[in-house]
């Protein structure tokens, strides 16, 4: 008796395999691929889908990928350094907080609206709850005001914030400033985004593959191989 093939749940109930979605999800976030790049080149494999049937992948499973891939995730330093950069949504500026640490890895990130004190405080927090029980010993800030405002309000929620030294150096902050260059030119080879949830779910996988580059997921010892591709590591990840 034939056995059913094995499928993942998130895959249940869609028309196309399990191997395509991935493929087509994972190369948009890693690669300045558009929607209708990856839809010509499905075509020459004989996969007929539209672009706008990839755009709900990316929507539906980068958060499902991102959840998964965290598992995995190493601990990060605690002297971040923190900016943020700006990003065009329905032709109106939004800010994209970014924290990395001394060796720059990514510590955490999150888009907002405005840059104003709950802005900050928003991320300082966010990017707390996903780094406890390591919290920050140095915070390296711009000269922007209410971030420091942000920072120092917080003291009054967590008392780690007591013991946060916060600084301004323009010289270590320059470590952030180069770490933004990667999501900033992924996102200026589209057309941009239509909305505020699209764009955060989008940016988020685009964080994740950064990420995966920078080798910032733990397998387990003896796990990760010297010849291991970028496809072996996601499969781990996601796995």
């Amino acid at each position: 008796m034939t056995k059913p093939i094995v499928r993942d749940p998130i895959y249940r109930q869609r028309a196309f395999d399990a191997d395509i979605i991935e493929l087509c999800v994972l190369r948009y976030i890693t690669y300045r691929l558009s929607y209708r790049d990856l839809v010509e080149i499905k075509a020459e494999r004989g996969i007929k889908v539209a672009h706008s049937t990839i755009l709900r992948w990316v929507t539906r499973y980068v958060p499902e990928f991102e959840k998964r891939g965290n598992r995995f995730s190493k601990a990060v330093g605690t002297s971040w350094r923190v900016d943020e950069t700006y990003l065009k949504i329905e032709a109106k500026w939004h800010y994209l907080y970014r924290a990395v640490d001394k060796h720059g890895k990514t510590v955490d990130f999150l888009l907002r609206r405005d840059r104003r004190i709950a802005a900050a405080q928003a991320f300082f927090r966010k990017a707390l709850g996903s780094t406890l029980p390591r919290a920050p010993r140095k915070v390296t800030l711009d000269g922007h005001v209410p971030s420091h405002r942000a920072l120092w309000q917080l003291r009054r929620e967590h008392r780690c914030w007591h013991h946060v030294k916060v600084r301004t150096n323009k010289y270590l902050n320059n470590l952030i400033e180069q770490d933004h260059r990667a999501i900033k030119r992924r996102c200026a080879s589209m057309a941009g985004f239509k909305s505020f949830a699209n764009a955060a779910i989008t940016i988020a996988g685009f964080e994740l593959a950064h990420r995966i580059h920078k080798r910032q997921f733990s397998f387990g010892r003896g796990r990760r191989r010297r010849g291991w591709s970028r496809k072996d590591e996601w499969a781990m990840a996601l796995a």
